[in-house]
């Protein structure tokens, strides 16, 4: 039997991350570690990978590409902005290193929601610690109060992840 693909709207999958177990990207198995950043990141390196290997569908400058939150014809969402006008700061760390290590696709499938999606996992083509430098550098360019709210997601999984 053929199983139709769902075209998940974004509030779905922003739910489905804050309740789905978190994995480690670099093993890709799952497991009940979530991925952290590290405590050193590189700033210029994180913008110069992010200019190779996401701006082509990010944009140079955040932006995302046009109508974002409505499908192409090919039923697939396209690239959302990484700057404070998209919603990439409603996500934790883990969601946001799962998602980029993996791919949108991957991810949604590990929760049991089949989904198209245009976001290619990176695991197989950045380190680790280049995906966590291309983050950083996303978030290094949110206004202080962006910033804040991000960490306080972030601070709210480890810690619901230490009361497992």
């Amino acid at each position: 039997m053929m199983m139709k693909r769902l075209h998940i709207p974004l509030a779905v999958i922003a739910i489905a991350s804050l309740v789905a177990p978190s994995w480690n990207a670099s093993a890709q198995t799952a497991s009940e570690d979530l991925p952290i950043m590290p405590e050193t990141v590189d700033l210029s390196q994180g913008a110069t990978l992010y200019a190779e290997n996401c701006a082509a569908c990010h944009g140079a400058e955040l932006e995302g590409q046009p109508d974002w939150r409505s499908p192409g014809p090919d039923g697939i969402l396209p690239a959302p902005p990484h700057d404070d006008t998209g919603h990439t700061w409603h996500h934790s760390d883990a969601v946001l290193y799962n998602y980029t290590a993996l791919g949108g696709e991957e991810v949604m499938a590990r929760m049991g929601l089949p989904f198209d999606s245009g976001m290619p996992g990176f695991a197989d083509i950045l380190t680790p610690q280049e995906i966590w430098n291309i983050l950083a550098y996303i978030q290094s360019t949110w206004p202080d109060r962006i910033q804040e709210m991000q960490a306080v997601r972030t601070e709210a999984e480890i810690s619901a992840q230490g009361d497992r």
